[in-house]
């Protein structure tokens, strides 16, 4: 058994090995440098998770981490309700379906950092929406969320919701293509109104797609560091900071390894906690 496919087997042995140094590799050694009081250089010598302790006393981790929940539910459930509603009307036969299909992915080729840049001169009062609002007239108009410390997460979820909403259509999009015809047709005879048959018959048959379009998501939600930055670089005060930026912040201006491990550990933790339930319903609905 061994010996059958073994060239196959073979050419994959460099990318298992690299996986499993450069990935593996490097989250077993933040795990045990977060047990440790590294500060510039790492030092290995074992004290416990002290760190933890102090990671959860900081008000800035607490901050930095409802801003990570409130950001990653409102562009995860944005990006797929907005993302998913594309693809069905695209899925209907529209006219010039192709320069749609253009239209609503352009943004995707963008990254987070020019995305970021083209929504803080958006909503810059002096040259965005509100200046544009203002001259034709609504003097009283007000838009200038980044400026407000309850409002700039909200701003920072939009933008990442226009950027990655077009990922979600061609997934979904890609998706409805692969249903048979003869279930539309079963629909139609029976009367049930279209948006019935997308909610109740097409989008559970499509749940390995919302699946993967969920775990790209919810791994764009913990690298959304470049995204805040370039936006509101943590702002104002900290109202938008993010445990991304918090890490780099403590690894790069505070010189504390140990704690920005730490802190990146519980955003691993964080994620397989969020994602664990919903991948093992998942596979156990496939084995069934």
């Amino acid at each position: 058994m061994f010996k059958k496919n073994l060239a196959a087997k073979l050419t994959l042995v460099p990318s298992a090995v690299v996986i499993a140094v450069c990935f593996y590799g490097t989250i077993l050694w933040t795990l045990y440098i977060s047990l440790t009081h590294s500060t510039m250089l790492p030092n290995y010598k074992f004290y416990g998770f002290s760190q933890y302790a102090t990671l959860l006393s900081m008000p800035r981790w607490h901050t930095a981490f409802a801003n990570m929940l409130i950001f990653g539910s409102l562009f995860i459930a944005g990006s797929l309700i907005i993302g998913t509603t594309l693809a069905a009307l695209l899925d209907r036969n529209v006219k010039a379906e192709g320069l749609f299909r253009v239209f609503f992915l352009y943004p995707l080729s963008m990254s987070f950092v020019v995305t970021g840049l083209a929504w803080q001169w958006l909503l810059n009062p002096t040259t965005g929406i509100e200046a544009l609002v203002r001259s034709f007239g609504w003097q009283d108009f007000s838009f200038n969320w980044l400026a407000s410390p309850e409002k700039a997460i909200y701003a920072v979820s939009i933008a990442a919701i226009w950027q990655s909403s077009g990922l979600v259509m061609a997934i979904m999009l890609a998706g409805l293509r692969g249903i048979d015809g003869d279930i539309w047709k079963a629909a139609k005879i029976d009367g049930i109104p279209v948006w019935r048959s997308y909610v109740s018959i097409v989008l559970p048959m499509l749940r390995p797609l919302i699946l993967t379009c969920v775990i790209l998501l919810a791994t764009a939600v913990v690298k959304s560091y470049d995204l805040v930055v370039a936006m509101t670089g943590g702002g104002p005060g900290i109202s938008t900071d993010v445990p991304g930026k918090f890490v780099v912040d403590l690894l790069f201006q505070r010189a504390n390894i140990s704690t920005a491990a730490a802190a990146a550990i519980l955003m691993l933790v964080s994620v397989i906690c969020a994602l664990s339930p919903y991948v093992y319903i998942e596979l156990k609905r496939q084995k069934r």
